[in-house]
């Protein structure tokens, strides 16, 4: 089984960028993590800072894997091409969609997901260990179907 782990803006400054809302964890750290807790899954983590880059990674996953975890940063609330993505490919590549805080109990505009109606499902607000409950969630899903 092949995941394929995508993270947007500003995610490359993990660690050090307002921890006390997104933790002390570098994506580095998540990696690791995640490879840990499911070594028989291999996983592919990409960042960048162009929406182009998700959209583009995303469309060249079919095939390629069985399923994306994201966390689309301030895209989640922008980004109607990440969405039109997820959904050209949900039907063989499922998504589930992370974030480090509840975006429900930060600014307003951050209750909005344009993202979240592509995915099969949404973790959020437990900081870097939502990405260990995504891929459990998701290689469950996976499983079973």
């Amino acid at each position: 089984m092949k995941i394929l782990v995508l993270n947007g803006p500003n995610l490359n400054l993990l660690g050090t960028r307002e921890p006390e809302i997104y933790g002390h964890e570098t994506l580095a750290d998540i990696e690791t993590e995640m490879k840990a807790v499911c070594p028989e899954v291999e996983i592919e983590f990409r960042q960048s800072n162009a929406e182009s880059d998700l959209i583009t990674w995303i469309g060249a996953a079919r095939g390629q894997f069985d399923g994306i975890i994201i966390n689309p940063a301030a895209l989640t609330h922008t980004s109607l091409g990440v969405c039109d993505a997820l959904k050209a490919v949900a039907d063989v590549v499922p998504a589930v969609e992370v974030h480090l805080s509840n975006t429900h109990k930060r600014e307003e505009i951050r209750h909005t997901s344009l993202t979240a109606s592509a995915c099969i499902g949404q973790i959020m607000g437990f900081q870097g260990f939502g990405y260990t409950l995504a891929l459990r969630a998701l290689v469950n899903r996976l499983e079973r179907s």
